[in-house]
């Protein structure tokens, strides 16, 4: 099987968890988080709740990250021998924010998950199956030479834009998508602490995706940047 037939088939894996997720979105299948007031979800059921409903799904991390996974995903089905600075960045973001999407997930949001219904399956794709589907598919197949290490720190610009945004509305709304940031419980200074941490864990897991890129890229004779 060739690498382009493999990412494609990533790439469908991926925009179906998004797509099933809109679904259920737009149907409102997902019931209000009544233990966590605070949190995404408090809109009226029916039609009349759906810009919101669609507006808190696209707020989520998890969807954005898994919706970068499957942009990239489908660009390396496309033309797996891309480059340049724009591209590294995009390659990067694409394995640091899923692969934090994942590890947060399960070390920290998964135990007080309330996950059922047809839920347990876009919660699977998006949590486990992609985080660990990217991530393995670029050790197996690469391309390589596609992170440079200036693309550890410009792949902060999405998730540092993402949290401002995140922020800035949960100012006016009163509500966040995640505990840990959920400035109406923990206050600003906790919040921005735990931000930080978390962009601290994205530098370090990019160096790490960086090194073990020119580590492989070495091993098969390609040149490393």
């Amino acid at each position: 099987m060739t690498t382009r037939r493999i990412y494609a088939i990533a790439a469908g894996i991926t925009w179906f968890g998004l797509i099933f997720g809109l679904v259920l979105t737009t149907f409102n299948v997902y019931p209000p988080d009544i233990d966590f007031p605070n949190s995404l979800g408090s809109n009226p059921a029916g039609i009349a709740g759906l810009p919101g409903r669609l507006l808190d799904m696209a707020s989520y991390f998890t969807n954005l990250s898994n919706l970068i996974v499957a942009i990239v995903l489908t660009m390396l089905a496309r033309n797996p021998d891309r480059s340049g600075g724009l591209w590294s960045a995009i390659r990067m973001d694409s394995l640091v924010m899923i692969s934090i999407t994942g590890l947060i997930y399960a070390i920290v949001l998964a135990p007080d998950a309330q996950v059922e219904g047809l839920d347990i399956i876009v919660n699977s794709i998006k949590h486990y199956i992609v985080p660990v589907m990217t991530v393995f598919l670029w050790l197996l197949v690469g391309p390589r030479r596609q992170l440079t290490f200036v693309s550890v720190f410009t792949a902060l610009i999405i998730p540092i834009t993402w949290a401002v945004y995140t922020l800035i509305r949960g100012q006016f709304i009163d509500a966040y998508p995640y505990g840990f940031i959920n400035v109406a419980v923990y206050g600003m200074p906790e919040v921005l602490i735990n931000i930080a941490g978390v962009a601290v864990l994205g530098i370090v897991i990019g160096l790490l995706f960086w090194a073990v890129d020119r580590l492989l890229g070495r091993r098969s004779g390609a040149n490393v940047t």
